[in-house]
């Protein structure tokens, strides 16, 4: 295996460890070969490098390999954060002296409008507030969702904040605060993903997807440029070559490995743009997909729960009344939201209805319900009016006068779409 099949492979390998990473504990993923390479890499084998390690060490090396771990991933430190940031900047500082001379005046423009975004939406994503849930602000927040009475009840109060909790807010471990609509505490911006700043997060993603494919395809085209203009036969692609009639891959190989010795640096940065470029847009994609389902990681999660419950035959429903009487005392009397909850879920232990002689919101007769199609999610408007609601967190959807059974909102409710 040549240096450049080498770096390509090990990209590759580095890129899918990260993807396996990330969305192997996806509800959605359950049951495939991701969640599988997850618990494996995760599980199974830490697992079995703690027995030898107890046979020789008594357990040392995986205490200690347990708490920097635990350090790296579930304390509040900008370590992730640095590295993300020296990995733009380096990478450039490797491409540019070579690239650059050979880029035409709009290649420069758009090149450098491509480099600043992602350090702008970095700085914003980290930094700004997340959507932190404060004494000062509780009031607010509690009036930016209602409670779907499905996987957010009223009345549930935070442990560590002292605080109700919003509806859609959780608290998160790593910042030691509740923060409204978290998606996810996310290691490479050393800030939590919330109501508000998951935009700019959301614009992180596009705009470093976006340089990757544009400095990858750059690099590309340059050293094309390079090799055809001594070996015009020779193509990017081995079965195109030599007129149509393709050359050995070992020839192409190394045809290839001739056009990167003069630029060795901006080369492996471009493969390494190639290389990576899926894992972004694929976190981009995930991202706008909650967006359209108008929910969130942390809320998929949950979903999932429901699912198994519902799998159990454990999970019911019944209908809220519309015209039911809010408690002031654990939830706001009015909301920003346009819709209200026409259900409430619950589970029960042993499979049966809850009893009648419970005193439980709703009224009618309580459904088993063994599909999350069946189950309304309260939080979802549609496509436009969900990114409206991640790209202006304070935006009103209804008038703060216009009582619910007045207001102009039309838009028929959704139905989860499909089993996450």
């Amino acid at each position: 295996m040549g240096p450049l099949a080498k770096i390509i492979a090990a990209i590759l390998g580095i890129s899918f460890f990260v993807f396996v990473t990330f969305f192997g504990r996806l509800p959605a993923l359950r049951h495939t070969p991701i969640a599988f390479l997850h618990r494996v890499i995760w599980v199974h084998i830490p697992n079995a490098l703690y027995k030898v390690d107890l046979a020789l060490t008594s357990g040392r090396v995986t205490s200690y390999t347990s708490r920097f771990m635990n350090y790296m991933l579930y304390d509040r430190h900008p370590t992730v954060l640095i590295f993300f940031f020296l990995l733009l900047s380096v990478g450039e500082y490797m491409y540019l002296p070579t690239a650059w001379p050979q880029l035409s005046t709009f290649h420069k423009v758009a090149g450098s409008f491509a480099m600043v975004f992602p350090y702008v939406f970095l700085y914003l994503a980290s930094f700004s507030d997340p959507g932190y849930v404060t004494p000062a602000n509780h009031a607010h927040e509690m009036a930016r969702y209602p409670y779907d009475y499905t996987i957010f009840h009223p009345g549930s109060e935070c442990r560590t904040c002292k605080l109700l909790k919003p509806a859609r807010s959780k608290h998160c471990s790593v910042c030691k605060r509740c923060i409204s609509r978290l998606d996810h505490h996310c290691i490479f911006i050393n800030n939590c993903v919330g109501a508000g700043n998951q935009h700019w997060f959301i614009l992180l993603l596009l705009s470093t997807g976006a340089l990757t494919v544009y400095g990858g395809v750059l690099g590309v085209s340059i050293i094309t440029a390079k090799i055809t203009e001594q070996y015009p036969y020779w193509s990017m692609w081995p079965w195109s070559a030599n007129g149509g009639e393709g050359i050995v891959l070992k020839e192409w190989l190394l045809l290839w490995s001739w056009g990167l010795q003069d630029m060795v640096s901006m080369g492996a940065v471009t493969f390494l743009a190639i290389m990576t470029s899926p894992l972004t847009w694929s976190l981009l994609g995930y991202h706008i997909y909650l967006i359209y389902c108008g929910t969130t990681t942390n809320e998929t999660l949950k979903w999932g729960d429901w699912q198994l419950e519902m799998d159990d035959g454990c999970a019911f429903k019944r209908t809220m009344p519309s015209d039911r009487v809010k408690d002031s005392q654990v939830e706001a009397i009015w909301t920003r939201w346009p819709v209200e909850t026409e259900q409430i879920m619950l589970r029960t232990n042993d499979g049966k209805p809850p009893a009648a002689h419970l005193i439980l919101p709703g009224e009618g007769e309580w459904e088993r319900v063994w599909n999350l199609r069946d189950v309304e999610n309260l939080y979802d408007l549609g496509f436009w009016d969900n990114l409206i609601d991640v790209f202006f967190p304070g935006y009103q959807f209804r008038d703060s006068q216009t009582p619910m059974s007045e207001g102009s909102y039309t838009r028929k409710r959704k139905k989860r779409k499909g089993r996450k």
